[in-house]
């Protein structure tokens, strides 16, 4: 029996109508660098310790691409593990989604460079800038043109290189970020439910909290930009965190009342891994049980919209979760944005 409500599927309040195409995750992939940069490392090149580090934010190590190792890169690998998994073949991409803030070009899309790479001619590409949100904006887009019936096989990405944006002098933000890239595809499953909600919200009064001022019509690149160091990001860390907690726990709360679930019917959460003290107390005031938490932010740090894409699929690989189990994914980011999306395996 589906760990869905029956309620759900006429609830004139819920997200979707069941009644019409669902959308469904067939397979999901990961791919992080090979390069580990520890917190011993970072003590060599800024004023922190291991200690510090790890008592504020909970992580140890993260990854940082090579030189030559761009986000189509890292997201391509990572596409290309999740169609294998899913056996859908280039040709059968409709549409590939990508959600970055650190992409290749301003122009073309990283879309369109992993269409190339991959080479799904057949598919239609763009990206979206949503941050640390962006995988679950992604999905939800995704899943309307499968809905609509537009399209029958896409393919979402969240991929980011954020040791190109980083200030390697900055302790309180390079501490934090590292790159890799996840994918899903997505297809109607018969007899499923798959994406049963995603709530998401954005607050662009706050767009100042977490930005990297430079590199835009705004702040294009000049000597003095660059001098001023406008091309890194900048973070106002007490604020964020603040922010961070209420609009991830509010987010989650509305997708599960959506869906008239209770917390205690989530098998596995996956939470944006950007703090784990914000992980906490998201947690703590959800009530969910230590178990049903996900976090793999001490290996990989914040990896922006990459982050709960990663952590879904080694959610998936390790066996955590089953067809029919429910998961609950919550995130939030620069914009300010947020969203939280319940999924049915």
């Amino acid at each position: 029996m589906s760990p869905v409500p029956a309620k759900l599927l006429k609830n004139p309040r819920a997200k979707h109508d069941f009644k019409g195409r669902t959308c469904s995750i067939a397979a999901v992939g990961s791919y992080v660098p090979e390069k580990i940069v520890t917190n011993a490392d970072l003590e060599k090149i800024v004023e922190t310790t291991d200690d510090w580090i790890t008592s504020r934010t909970g992580i140890r190590e993260r990854r940082t691409a090579a030189a030559d190792e761009f986000t189509s890169d890292l997201g391509t690998k990572a596409a290309l593990k999740a169609m294998e998994r899913a056996g859908v073949k280039p040709e059968q991409i409709d549409l590939i989604i990508v959600a970055t803030i650190t992409p290749d070009y301003p122009f073309p899309s990283t879309a369109a460079l992993v269409q190339q790479k991959i080479g799904a001619y057949r598919a239609a590409a763009f990206d979206i800038e949503a941050a640390c949100s962006g995988f679950i904006y992604a999905l939800e887009i995704g899943q309307q043109f499968i809905m609509s019936r537009t399209y029958d096989t896409v393919l979402v990405i969240g991929a980011e290189k954020l040791s190109a944006i980083v200030d390697w002098t900055d302790r309180n933000t390079c501490v934090l970020f590292g790159d890799g890239a996840g994918a899903a595809i997505l297809q109607n499953r018969p007899g499923a439910h798959g994406l049963l909600t995603a709530c998401m919200g954005a607050d662009g009064n706050k767009a100042d909290l977490l930005l990297m001022p430079g590199g835009g019509s705004r702040n294009p690149a000049t000597h003095d930009s660059v001098n001023a160091r406008l091309h890194y990001l900048r973070m106002d860390g007490k604020e964020t965190f603040k922010n961070a907690v209420n609009a991830m726990l509010a987010a989650a709360t509305e997708a599960l009342r959506r869906c008239e679930l209770d917390i205690s019917r989530i098998k596995v959460v996956i939470p944006h891994q950007a703090n784990l003290r914000i992980i906490d107390a998201v947690g703590q005031r959800l009530g969910v049980k230590p178990d049903q938490v996900f976090v793999n932010l001490h290996k990989y740090g914040n990896t922006s919209a990459a982050s709960v894409a990663i952590a879904l699929d080694e959610v998936v690989q390790t066996g955590r979760v089953q067809r029919g189990d429910l998961i609950l994914l919550v995130v939030f980011g620069a914009g300010l944005t947020w969203g939280a999306a319940v999924i049915e395996w």
